[in-house]
Parts: structure tokens; C-alpha cells; sequence
């Protein structure tokens, strides 16, 4: 069973950007460094995130979108629970692009290194194009880039 953390706080509202200040000792408690990749759940909610550090504070974000679907605002009083991934999330690469990388020994490989943030950043890309052109031309673009060494 993956390591898990509950703890009681308040969502941190600064401007627009909501968050949840994650204790030290909760950190500590993990056991997987300061940027483990966690699964949350506010008040049931549950989403993937990776706690990052700002101002010297470990941090999971809280989205609009996520406010939404909680209800919670900034200053609202939650239980968090942080759940440690078991491994690398997986990305849904499209059909197109794996076929593009499949067909490129040099490109697959880049590919195949790059944090799960920017292989999702590149499969999204591909995915979001509305027209067919749009979608060859984004392939096109991101196989040119890994052949180069350039992750973006």
C-alpha cells in the first residue's frame, strides 16, 4: 500500500492562486523528497499533483476548476490527504504521435526521458489541434525538437 498523509488546514488564497501549505513533517512523514508525485483528496476530491515548493513552502496547487468541483474557497478550513504515486504517471501519448515516434529510433528515445510534465505537454499539444493539418504540423514540430535534443 502507497504511503499516505492526513492532515488538517486551511486552502492559502494569494491573489488568484489557491493552494495548500503542506507541513515539513508531512514531507518528512512521505518520504519521497520534496516533490512527490501525490494524489489529493480535499474533502473526498480527489486529483494528481505534485507538491512544489514556493517561498521556501511545500505546495499543492488548487485549481479554479477544482474549487469548483470542491466548493472550497481561499481561507476555508480542509482535510487534506496526500497519497504517494507508485510509479510514473501515465501519459495518453495519441495514436498519431506514437506512431511518429515509433517510426524514429533517435526521437522515441528523447522522448522516452523527458519528465512525465513534458511528455504530457507534447501529447496534449498534439491532442488539443482542431483541424488534421494543425495536428501533422504540431507531430512534425515536436519529432524536429527531440532529434535536436530540445524537450520544447
Amino acid at each position: 500500500m502507497a504511503a499516505s498523509a492526513t492532515f488538517d488546514t486551511a486552502v492559502t488564497a494569494t491573489g488568484k492562486n489557491t493552494g495548500i501549505v503542506v507541513p515539513d513533517e508531512v514531507i518528512e512523514r512521505l518520504g519521497a523528497g520534496q516533490r512527490p508525485a501525490v494524489t489529493v483528496s480535499l474533502n473526498g476530491y480527489e486529483y494528481p499533483s505534485t507538491v512544489g515548493v514556493m517561498g521556501g513552502r511545500s505546495m499543492i496547487s488548487v485549481s479554479a476548476a477544482i474549487r469548483r468541483a470542491t466548493g472550497l474557497n481561499g481561507g476555508d478550513p480542509v482535510t487534506v490527504v496526500l497519497t504517494l504515486v507508485g510509479g510514473p504517471r501515465e501519459v495518453a501519448v495519441p495514436d498519431d504521435l506514437a506512431a511518429a515516434l515509433a517510426g524514429d529510433e533517435t526521437a522515441a528515445a528523447f522522448f522516452a526521458k523527458l519528465p512525465n510534465s513534458l511528455q504530457r505537454y507534447h501529447a496534449d499539444n498534439v491532442a488539443g489541434a482542431k483541424t488534421p493539418q494543425t495536428r501533422r504540423r504540431r507531430i512534425e514540430k515536436a519529432i524536429a525538437l527531440f532529434n535536436e535534443g530540445k524537450q520544447r
